[in-house]
């Protein structure tokens, strides 16, 4: 990771070809201007994808904030340290898993605005080729036992290497080509691995799927894919 020092405060690239980004490069309305936004994607707030010269498709996203702090605070953040920041801890986690080989998206680069003791901050990513989150995927089809098995493994290696994902839930797994992916590392930690965090992990993820039950009732997901994908996971990891 490189990082240079702007008017504004900071940005850090892992991609080569993103050196020359602007904080302004990290606004949707530059993208627009230049029509290379070529989709989006609806959470709790939007999630832009923009293609590049270079033919690249990059995911671009702002750090907002959530529950009652965000009704009256929207994005900004108490300032302690560049590393300490959202996006440059969330960068940081992408590259060193990226590198050793996990299933995240590539990390292309971040920003970090700063104004008196706040900042705010915008991070891009790879977008995953073909990929649909795990709520898309089963709102169309089910996945087999062997997928919901895989599923589980993958899981079960980012604990062994002591990811912590604070928000695993079922919108933030990605399946392209077979491949799961593990997306949204906003306020994860590398941790020692503790069956305590790994197995509310896990816990936090069955809520997911049955909260997104609860509102597609029709969505593919049943106590026997919760069983296999929890083979999967002991089969590597036995709490």
């Amino acid at each position: 990771m490189q990082i240079k020092t702007t008017q504004q405060g900071h940005i850090a690239w892992c991609e080569p070809s993103a050196a020359t980004l602007t904080p302004q490069d990290f606004s949707v309305d530059v993208w627009q201007t230049k029509a290379a936004v070529v989709g989006q994607s609806k959470g709790r707030y939007t999630t832009w994808f923009v293609k590049t010269d270079s033919a690249q498709t990059w995911v671009l996203r702002h750090y907002w904030r959530g529950g009652l702090v965000g009704k009256f605070n929207r994005d900004s953040y108490l300032y302690t340290g560049l590393k300490q920041t959202r996006a440059m801890a969330e960068l940081a986690i992408l590259e060193t898993l990226y590198q050793e080989g996990f299933a995240v998206p590539r990390p292309i680069a971040a920003n970090v605005i700063r104004f008196g003791l706040w900042y705010r901050a915008d991070i891009i990513i790879e977008h995953v080729t073909g990929a649909k989150d795990l709520v898309a995927q089963l709102s169309l089809q089910p996945l087999t036992d062997q997928q919901w098995y895989a599923l589980g493994q993958l899981i079960a290696q980012f604990h062994l290497r002591g990811v912590y994902h604070a928000d695993l839930n079922a919108k933030n797994i990605l399946l392209a080509h077979n491949q799961f992916y593990l997306i949204d590392f906003d306020r994860g930690e590398l941790r020692q691995p503790n069956s305590n965090w790994q197995h509310a992990n896990l816990d936090r993820l069955l809520r997911s799927f049955n909260k997104e039950q609860g509102k597609q009732p029709e969505l593919a997901f049943s106590e026997h894919c919760w069983q296999q994908l929890q083979n999967g996971y002991l089969s590597l990891n036995p709490l």
